[in-house]
């Protein structure tokens, strides 16, 4: 029986196995963020349809939103629970379990009645869906990057993990071209009627292809190596506990890396095309057409990045990225004002910048050990993730519009400055921080 030691010290090219692994992964992990963001994207339609008619625009938006942040607030919940079942009894089920749990809240959505059939229980419904969508992401990610990371060898977990967070940022691109083709074909009371419903559909289907396409996955060689070796009495303590007590700086650090995606992502690839519309007069289709180039940006990105890291330490990696980001979400906000025109540029250059949070889940997996790994990540990553992405919308639109626009620009450069920061740490204290079994 090869050892764990063995079975990770093997330096080799991305075989087939590993390139459907991948493929399977990314594409139901694309998915399930088309699931939980389509939401965003409809939030106008669903206010009006989910809330008394009577109601001022302004209040149904914040209780539609409300609703949204739910979905944010219950993923902890979610991906501790899952994560810890995955820690025991295994990745896959996990994996495949998590996809069920947002395709069906998905479709479920689509088949809504509205509060004009219901009343009150349907904004209730909406909101068991989406806490329903909260629990399934919140196992989702953490799980797609442990999987994988498992399943390749230790000189590509790299790209591995930059080719995953690409997949989940092609979920969003595909969220806003449905949307901007759902906006086109429908207006007035088609889309009132059952236009808004059909993404969610369209959700839903492709969700329940991902899990039945996903049951051709194995389990990650790695765990089933752990399991072999490891005893019954080390099953006592829960993973998350020992996570805790045991990983703390660890867990920190990878809270703050969470923190610094979560302000990329939503900030500079969800938030924008609003803020842009709202605080500079660009058109709709301006901001989503300069959109779908970000984010077709951000997707080159982090898969480079992950290859980068790969070849050299993430400390120089996370220092040059962060760098890189600052500078060009820099270019990107403070153009708008006086150099409108650049847009088409400035923001496809931000996305690309953004993609150093490629390589966040490569420190991730890392750093935790193989019976805790999932518990470890999931941790991390959904209590990170739950704070900024509950908390970051409401203030930043609050500093935005009645202290200075251009808050959402000096929020995120703070923080990837923060970035550059933890890879000047990482740069001398990396090999203190990742687990032996990874190395």
């Amino acid at each position: 029986m090869a050892s764990l030691e063995n079975l990770l010290s093997k330096q080799r090219r991305l075989n087939t196995q590993d390139y459907k692994t991948l493929a399977l992964a990314a594409l139901g992990g694309a998915l399930e963020f088309y699931d939980f963001i389509i939401f965003v994207f409809f939030s106008l339609v669903i206010g009006h349809l989910f809330f008394p008619p009577n109601m001022p625009i302004w209040l149904s938006q914040i209780q539609t939103f409300g609703i949204f942040a739910a979905g944010y607030l219950i993923r902890p919940f979610g991906g501790i629970v899952m994560a810890h079942f995955g820690d025991l009894f295994g990745r896959k089920k996990m994996f495949t379990l998590s996809i069920l749990l947002m395709a069906l809240p998905t479709l479920l959505i689509g088949l809504l009645p509205t509060y004009a059939t219901v009343g009150y229980v349907a904004p209730l419904l909406l909101l068991l869906m989406r806490l329903c969508q909260g629990l399934a992401v919140g196992g989702e990610v953490p799980g797609a990057w442990t999987f994988v990371a498992e399943h390749v060898p230790k000189n590509r977990i790299g790209i591995a993990c930059g080719i995953l967070t690409s997949g989940l940022s092609l979920g969003i691109l595909f969220g806003s071209l449905i949307s901007t083709l759902i906006n086109s074909l429908f207006v007035g009371e088609a889309m009132m009627t059952w236009g808004w419903r059909i993404p969610f559909f369209i959700g839903g289907v492709f969700g329940f292809l991902a899990m039945y396409l996903r049951r051709w996955l194995k389990e990650t060689p790695i765990f089933i190596e752990m399991q072999r070796r490891k005893s019954k009495e080390m099953n006592r303590q829960l993973p998350v506990l020992n996570v805790l007590a045991n990983y703390f700086p660890q867990t920190l650090l990878s809270m703050l890396l969470t923190w610094i995606l979560s302000a990329g992502i939503m900030v500079v690839i969800l938030m924008a095309p609003i803020y842009l519309q709202k605080q500079f007069d660009f058109s709709a289709k301006q901001s989503l057409q300069s959109n779908t180039l970000a984010i077709i940006g951000l997707i080159i990105s982090c898969t480079i990045y992950g290859a980068l890291v790969d070849k050299f330490s993430i400390g120089k990696v996370l220092i040059v990225g962060c760098i890189i980001a600052v500078a060009t979400t820099a270019c990107f906000y403070f153009s708008l004002e006086n150099y409108r025109h650049l847009l088409f540029l400035t923001y496809p250059l931000a996305g690309l910048g953004v993609g150093v949070v490629g390589i966040f889940a490569y420190f991730m997996v890392n750093v935790f050990p193989t019976d805790i790994r999932y518990s470890g990540v999931s941790f991390s990553f959904n209590m990170a993730y739950a704070i900024a992405g509950g908390a970051t919308p409401l203030l930043l639109s609050i500093f935005t519009d009645f202290f200075n626009k251009f808050a959402p620009a000096f929020y995120v450069i703070s923080l990837f400055s923060l970035g550059a920061i933890i890879g000047i740490i990482l740069l001398f204290r990396a090999d203190s921080y990742f687990t032996q079994d990874m190395q």
